[in-house]
C-alpha cells in the first residue's frame, strides 16, 4: 500500500465525471502507484443529484461551489470534466491554490485563454495534465512505439478520421454541445481535437492548415430533459450556433501532408475514430471501435509473405496492458481513463512532467484555431507556435 496520499477533486459529474470517477475508483487496484489517490470531493450544481452522485460513486463529500472545493487544504489533485467554457476559470483557480490539474479536452476555446492557463499552472509549480485519453489506448501506445523505433519509416500520408452520427436526426433536441457559448464549436472541437492531438503525438507539429466546416440542421428542436445524447424536446425551436462537421488539410512541419475530418452526421459511425500513416516503409491503422487491434504493414516483408498483419494489443509487453487482464482479455474505453490516472498520479508522485500537459493542449488550440482563420480567410494559415 502506497504511504503517500492524493486527495482529488473532480469538478463536474455527468458523461466525464462518470468516466473520471470510475478511473480514480480503480486506478489503485490495478497499478502499483507511488501515491494512493483518495476520492475526497466532488462538485456539480444541482445539490440533490451531485450528492447522489458521491454516493454512488465513492466520493466522500459533495458540493455545489467549486472554489470552496478547490481551497480546500486537503484537497491535491483537482480534476475537470466540465464543459470547455469553464475549463480557464477553473484551471487558474487550481493552479494559484496550489494544486495538480488534471483537466478535460478541449483545453480551452482560444489561444489567448490557453496561455493564460499555461502561465498560471507554470507560475505555481504544479503538474498539469489534458485529458487526451486515445493516446492511453495500448495499441495507440504501441504505435507510437513503432514509429519511433522507424517501423513505418519517414512519414507520408496522415489520414484523421473521427465520425459520430447522434445528430443525424433534425428532432433531436438542442443541447449545450450545440450552443457556440458553451461548447466553443461543434465537431471541430469537440472530436477535432482529438485527432488533432493523436496526430501531434504520432507525426508531430502542424505548420499550416486550410479548412472547411458545415452546419447542416441549423434549426433544432428546443432543449427539454436530456439524458447525456439523448433527449426530450421542449417547447420551441433554437437556433444551433456549431459546426455539424469539419474537414481540414494539413501541412506537418516533418514534410508529411494530412487530412482531418470530423463529422456527427455519419450515419451507423457511432465512435469512429480512425487513423491510417503511410511511411516510406510501411503503414499503420488504427481504429477506436476495434481498439484492441493495430494494423501493420511491412515494405521489408519478403514478396511472397507482404499484407497487413493485425497486432492484439493486449500482451503484457504492450503499454498499459500489462496492469489489466492476460493476453487476449480486451480492454475498453473506461481502461484509458485509468491508464491516464495512473500516468498522472506516477508524475507528482515522482515529480516528472506530465503527458500531454497544458502546452500540448494549448497547441491543439492553436491548430483548431488556425483552422478557424483559414476558413476565414479563404486561404492557407500558419498555426501559432505555443512555447
Amino acid at each position: 500500500m502506497a504511504q503517500k496520499k492524493l486527495n482529488v477533486a473532480l469538478i463536474g459529474y455527468k458523461f466525464m465525471g462518470k468516466a473520471h470517477s470510475q478511473a480514480w475508483r480503480t486506478v489503485g487496484r490495478f497499478f502499483d502507484l507511488d501515491a494512493e489517490p483518495v476520492m475526497k470531493a466532488v462538485c456539480g450544481r444541482d445539490e440533490a443529484a451531485v450528492a447522489e452522485f458521491a454516493r454512488r460513486w465513492g466520493w466522500e463529500t459533495s458540493s455545489t461551489d467549486w472554489r470552496e472545493v478547490i481551497g480546500q487544504k486537503d484537497v491535491d489533485v483537482v480534476d475537470i470534466s466540465t464543459p470547455g467554457y469553464t475549463h480557464d476559470e477553473i484551471a487558474i483557480a487550481a493552479a494559484e491554490a496550489g494544486k495538480h490539474v488534471f483537466c478535460e479536452k478541449p483545453l480551452c476555446f482560444t489561444v489567448a485563454q490557453a496561455k493564460a492557463m499555461l502561465a498560471a499552472v507554470r507560475k505555481a509549480g504544479v503538474k498539469h495534465m489534458v485529458n487526451f485519453n486515445y493516446r492511453r489506448c495500448p495499441a495507440v501506445a504501441l504505435a507510437k512505439k513503432m514509429i519511433d523505433s522507424g517501423a513505418i519509416g519517414q512519414i507520408r500520408h496522415a489520414r484523421f478520421t473521427y465520425l459520430q452520427d447522434w445528430l443525424v436526426d433534425p428532432q433531436f433536441p438542442m443541447n449545450w454541445r450545440m450552443r457556440a457559448e458553451a461548447a466553443g464549436s461543434g465537431a471541430h472541437g469537440d472530436l477535432g481535437a482529438h485527432s488533432i492531438d493523436l496526430a501531434r503525438y504520432l507525426v508531430g507539429e502542424i505548420g499550416e492548415v486550410v479548412g472547411m466546416q458545415k452546419t447542416f440542421i441549423a434549426e433544432r428542436p428546443a432543449e427539454g430533459t436530456s439524458h447525456g445524447i439523448s433527449a426530450t424536446a421542449g417547447e420551441g425551436t433554437e437556433k444551433v450556433t456549431v459546426d455539424d462537421a469539419s474537414v481540414f488539410l494539413a501541412k506537418f512541419t516533418g514534410g508529411a501532408i494530412g487530412t482531418f475530418e470530423a463529422t456527427r452526421m455519419a450515419p451507423g459511425r457511432k465512435n469512429f475514430n480512425r487513423f491510417e500513416l503511410n511511411g516510406s516503409k510501411g503503414t499503420l491503422v488504427w481504429c477506436f471501435e476495434d481498439l484492441n487491434y493495430l494494423d501493420y504493414y511491412s515494405t521489408e516483408d519478403s514478396e511472397d509473405r507482404r499484407g497487413f498483419r493485425r497486432i492484439i494489443a493486449t500482451e503484457g509487453v504492450h503499454p498499459y496492458a500489462g496492469a489489466w487482464w492476460p493476453p487476449g482479455h480486451m480492454m475498453g474505453y473506461d481502461h484509458t481513463f485509468s491508464n491516464a490516472a495512473a500516468d498522472l498520479v506516477q508524475c507528482i508522485a515522482n515529480d516528472k512532467s506530465c503527458q500531454p500537459c497544458f502546452q500540448d493542449g494549448a497547441q491543439c488550440v492553436a491548430v483548431l484555431e488556425a483552422v478557424d482563420k483559414s476558413i476565414d480567410g479563404g486561404k492557407w494559415a500558419q498555426v501559432e507556435v505555443i512555447k
